[in-house]
């Protein structure tokens, strides 16, 4: 008797454990797909946010993350409902440092935690390879910070970007180095990645297309911090504009060296490098350079003020760049949901393409590929130590801003 006994407890068992296996492998292969779990009679919803928290650009990762973590924390404050149902969001976040080749393994793990919808990548390099992932598995993908064109040209419907497109801030960087500086000759510097380069070649075209001569184009890394040698060359063709594409981790060293060196052209950027860490590591190198963001200025968002407050108190630093941008990508996910009335992928996808929201940041609804509609593009220059507007390209309609002196190599 004592041998059937155990027999069948050892029978028991085994049973016991297919059952598990086929459980966890069940949820495994489920995905974004896969039932949420119950907590408290509410279902827990998974959102996915990625940027780069470690390396030379973690500062702004960080403020994409306290975007995403803001908007989950004022959703569940709200006690959301989709579908009849009590939802209680979640985040899950994941560090890409800015890698391609790490991008895309977080873009799995993501899809096999089962995450109902991705916030990111920030940047254009980690957002591009990534975007197949998700389309594969069918989750929705907002962008808050990816400029390059290619991330939406790719045909998959699951890409969207809350921010205008490099072709719109090349162009509009292009436009006003021309016509706002009068600029001659201009110099083009860039990082060699998907952004800083897809940057630079817009920008060569629009200057290229008002009658500029591009004296010299020069590239480096996105991690490099002399820039001596380049500059020296540079300097011997006396441009107006030295327009560098990349972010202000190189673009601060890059404006002290320049000083240094003795260039008097203006140095000119994106949004990469229209940050508050600019000017820290520039110091007074940055007086008078100029760099774009895409969108609004802040005193024009609808709902900047009253998110700069509560991101302020919560987290004890400023804004730098996209955590609005991240908030209103999170929230336009969520909003889906609820006109779909379901936090399946499969059932709300489609109804993020109709998106109609005014968000902190502005009204979003997106074209066939997924950029945002009138996506704005606003010029800034460094005065006294502080980002001040010079002018605004599209968007809601805001008054331009005197355009700085004329030619910077007088």
């Amino acid at each position: 008797m004592n041998k059937y006994a155990r027999l069948s407890l050892i029978a028991a068992a085994a049973v016991t454990l297919v059952a598990c296996g086929k459980q966890e492998q069940k949820a495994a292969e489920g995905g974004a797909s896969a039932p949420q779990a119950e907590a408290s009679g509410q279902t827990v919803v998974k959102i996915g946010q990625v940027s780069p928290m470690t390396g030379p650009i973690s500062h702004l990762g960080k403020d994409n993350e306290f975007g995403a973590q803001l908007a989950i924390e004022d959703l569940n404050a709200e006690g959301i409902e989709v579908g009849g149902k009590k939802v209680k969001f979640e985040l899950v976040s994941e560090d890409d440092q800015g890698d391609p080749k790490i991008g895309t393994q977080v873009a799995q793990r993501l899809v096999d935690a089962g995450v109902v919808g991705v916030v990111g990548h920030l940047n254009s390099g980690t957002t591009i390879p990534a975007s197949k992932i998700y389309s594969d598995a069918g989750i929705p993908q907002i962008s808050p910070s990816a400029t390059n064109p290619d991330y939406t040209k790719q045909g998959f419907k699951t890409t969207f970007r809350v921010i205008a497109n490099d072709v719109q801030q090349g162009t509009a960087l292009g436009q006003f180095a021309a016509d706002g500086l009068k600029a001659k000759k201009v110099a083009i510097i860039d990082d060699r990645t998907a952004y800083g380069q897809g940057l630079a070649d817009e920008f060569e075209k629009a200057v290229k297309g008002k009658g500029v001569n591009v004296v010299k184009r020069e590239f480096t890394t996105n991690t490099a911090t002399d820039f001596n040698a380049i500059l020296t060359s540079i300097k011997a063709t006396q441009p107006d504009v030295v327009f560098y594409g990349g972010m202000d981790a190189q673009a601060g060293p890059l404006a002290k060296q320049m000083k240094r060196l003795g260039i008097k052209a203006k140095l000119m950027g994106g949004d990469g490098w229209q940050t508050p860490e600019f000017i820290k590591l520039a110091g007074d190198a940055s007086e008078g350079q100029l760099a774009s963001s895409c969108g609004v200025p802040r005193d024009k968002m609808p709902g900047f003020a009253e998110f700069d407050k509560k991101f302020k108190a919560k987290f004890n630093t400023e804004v730098q760049i996209y955590a609005p941008y991240e908030y209103d990508a999170v929230r336009v996910l969520v909003d889906s949901m609820k006109r779909a009335g379901s936090t399946d992928p499969k059932k709300y996808l489609a109804e993020v393409g109709k998106t109609s929201y005014t968000g902190v940041t502005g009204k979003i609804s997106f074209d066939d590929k997924g950029d945002i509609k009138n996506g704005a593009v606003t010029v800034y220059q460094v005065k006294n130590g502080k980002w001040e507007v010079v002018s605004t390209v599209g968007g809601e309609p805001v008054a331009a801003a005197a355009a700085p002196a004329a030619s910077a190599a007088q």
